[in-house]
């Protein structure tokens, strides 16, 4: 029976090595899975940091060329009244040329080079008018 007992402790013996290394297998092999996981959680948050740094660039630029989209919107819209009011100034000229009469010398009106001054006051002046308006009926006499 010391046969058996020895075996069975030599047996014992090498299952416990064996749990023993397998334990330490094991917590080797999840020691490794770990750094794994933890080497892929930081890549993965590195990416994340630069891809949205990138998108923070990328949302600058756009901004930026959105706004000077806007002000070219705003001076073409500038441009397009200015080029509205001149046409319509323009065919308002245009149109204004065919109201107008073509002058002939028996249209036009000649002055005597001498111009008599009139140095006469303005009361004299009213006195004029009066009698004027009197003799032309502008003023009625009576009722």
């Amino acid at each position: 029976m010391n046969i058996n007992k020895n075996e069975n402790s030599l047996k014992n013996t090498l299952y416990d090595a064996n749990k023993i290394t397998s334990k330490k297998f094991k917590l080797f092999n999840l020691k490794f899975i770990h750094r794994i996981f933890d080497s892929l959680n930081i890549s993965l948050l590195i990416l994340i940091f630069i891809l949205s740094f990138l998108s923070f660039n990328s949302q600058r630029k756009w901004t930026n060329i959105y706004k000077n989209l806007a002000k070219t919107i705003a001076n073409n819209n500038n441009l397009i009244d200015y080029i509205s009011k001149t046409e319509e100034f323009y065919i308002n000229e245009i149109e204004s040329h065919n109201t107008f009469k073509k002058t002939t010398p028996k249209d036009l009106i000649y002055l005597d080079k001498q111009i008599t001054k009139n140095k006469r006051s303005n009361l004299n002046k009213k006195i004029k008018f009066i009698k004027d308006g009197l003799k032309d009926s502008k003023y009625q006499k009576g009722y």
